[in-house]
């Protein structure tokens, strides 16, 4: 449900007269539709409750210095088809790669187009918050609850979920994750992801993505998203904006990118039957 446009289309606009509403005449026949003002007003309400950091408020596609890497250039093509196809997704996207190469900038890029352009309602967290936030709503002293945490999540018609990984892996974890993820895969509600782990299909890898969310949600991101995995220098290591030649120069000097050594214990990825969780009415966390 968008945000009421009550007030937003109050300032005198010459064509609707703050009224929200225009007349067009085509072939004779008079018409009412939202004016341009009204929609602009919808978007930068919708903007303001996306939570997305004061770091990223500005991001977009056209500002992003890219170079000539395969990978990173096929990541924006689908970023940039993403927004142009989008309500009418088939999958999700799923950002791979070091940190520090520009991922969060990609992903906060689309919400933004997405939010400006088709006047949708979106929602950026990071997956660290936004789990220490459904953790908040466990104490008696917060008014919060889970399920006000949880809506907004599930319901969001794009939803970021940044640094997808950095949370040591518990059945808590696990459960909750897979909880939020089968329910928007269920809804057919596209989510875009980021993550600084490697995809390795090795339950060794203590490192890879694989390990780092176990094995049920990593098969349901691979139905539900489209893996784009690419590498790149660290846009922070530059004392000053970078140029396209200093980034193909950097990344063209550096080693390939490594995991690091394993240990010598082998990790098991647990692929468990879905349990019902936290009094969520959305069914199991599993399946």
């Amino acid at each position: 449900m968008q945000p009421s446009a009550t007030g937003i289309a109050a300032m005198s606009c010459p064509y609707c007269d703050g009224t929200g509403w225009r007349q067009v005449s085509e072939d004779g026949v008079v018409r009412v539709e939202r004016c341009e003002c009204w929609r602009k007003g919808v978007a930068k309400t919708l903007l303001g409750s996306a939570r997305i950091p004061p770091r990223y408020r500005s991001c977009d596609l056209s500002s992003f210095v890219t170079y000539e890497n395969p990978q990173l250039q096929r990541a924006i093509s689908r970023a940039r088809r993403f927004i142009d196809a989008f309500p009418v997704v088939e999958k999700g996207l799923l950002f791979i790669g070091p940190p520090g190469i520009g991922k969060t900038h990609i992903a906060v890029s689309v919400l933004r187009q997405v939010v400006l352009e088709k006047n949708a309602q979106g929602l950026y967290y990071d997956t660290r918050s936004l789990l220490s936030t459904i953790r908040s709503t466990y104490n008696p002293v917060i008014r919060t609850s889970e399920v006000d945490v949880l809506r907004p999540v599930m319901e969001a018609e794009l939803l970021i979920l940044d640094d997808l990984g950095a949370e040591r892996l518990t059945d808590w974890v696990e459960e909750t994750m897979n909880l939020i993820v089968n329910t928007r895969y269920n809804d057919r509600r596209p989510t875009i992801f980021t993550s600084n782990y490697e995809d390795i299909p090795d339950p060794e890898a203590l490192e890879s993505l694989l390990v780092r969310v176990g094995f049920r949600m990593h098969s349901r991101l691979r139905e539900m998203c489209e893996f784009l995995e690419y590498t790149g220098p660290d846009y922070r290591d530059f004392e000053f904006p970078p140029s396209s030649d200093d980034l193909y120069r950097k990344w063209q000097s550096q080693p390939k990118r490594k995991l690091p050594a394993r240990a010598s214990v082998r990790a098991r990825a647990r692929l468990k039957t879905g349990k019902p969780d936290l009094g969520w009415s959305g069914g199991r966390a599993g399946g």
